[in-house]
């Protein structure tokens, strides 16, 4: 199963896959069932979840039901547990919606809901995150989450965040981050896919973030705090809902 799912990661486009996974998800939720481990989004449980990665593969990451991986599920908690998202009026702006929270989020009565992407069959707006279509300060949250590793001119597009966030606004800017890093490391010179992949582990990454991304992020005008929400929980939680422990979440302010 590992390998099929290497290879249907690496050769089938990304909208394509969208729209495929709403056939497979309940195929696979009822045939891993089970009690092992828990999707805090929607509460069920299987005895694994699914393996997951362009490059090297983590195995049980991947929930059967939601399809959330790791820091989607993090971030469900975070939301629930520290923020008032679920309750407060808020104008919201999510980029590259995740199917894990689209109809859910967009259920949500307290906000108004914008989803945004430049390739994605799910987003409300195509738009360009260098070159957004929206006024000056018009939202109240912001999300934002593994976007910018795929952007060349993050610069740019973290610019636009700011630009359109309200504020007062907060956002959620998750990237894949080696935290051994110090400073981030990125080469055009490198365009061979499969070299990509293992040196920035997804073929269509342009860079890995080091530790100075906080940095860049309040360089912007951004507030930043780096929330290690997985010290927060239990070690019992952190195995069940199969969390990524030390994982750092990125909660900018305005």
């Amino acid at each position: 199963m590992k390998r099929l799912f290497k290879l249907i990661l690496n050769t089938i486009p990304r909208p394509i896959l969208i729209r495929l996974s709403y056939i497979a998800r309940p195929i696979l939720a009822f045939f891993l069932r089970g009690n092992q481990f828990t999707d805090p989004i929607d509460g069920k449980s299987f005895r694994s979840f699914l393996p997951y990665g362009y490059g090297n593969q983590r195995n049980n990451v991947l929930s059967p039901s939601t399809l959330s991986l790791e820091r989607h599920r993090l971030l469900w908690l975070y939301l629930k547990n520290e923020t008032d998202f679920f309750s407060a009026e808020k104008k919201v702006l999510h980029f590259a919606p995740e199917q894990c929270f689209l109809k859910r989020f967009r259920n949500l009565n307290n906000i108004e809901y914008t989803t945004t992407d430049l390739e994605s069959p799910i987003a409300d707006v195509k738009a360009d995150i260098c070159n957004l279509p929206f006024d000056d300060e018009s939202y109240d949250v912001i999300l934002c989450n593994h976007v910018l590793e795929h952007i060349p001119d993050d610069t740019k597009a973290m610019q636009e965040l700011h630009r359109v966030m309200k504020p007062g606004g907060y956002g959620i800017f998750q990237i894949p981050q080696d935290l051994s890093r110090e400073k981030t490391f990125e080469d055009d010179s490198i365009t061979n896919k499969d070299e990509r992949a293992k040196i920035f582990g997804q073929y269509d990454h342009v860079r890995v973030y080091g530790r100075d991304y906080f940095d860049k992020l309040r360089s912007i005008g951004f507030q930043v705090e780096e929330v290690d929400y997985t010290t927060q929980l239990s070690e019992e939680n952190v195995i069940k809902y199969c969390l990524a422990k030390g994982e750092i979440i990125p909660v900018v302010y305005k």
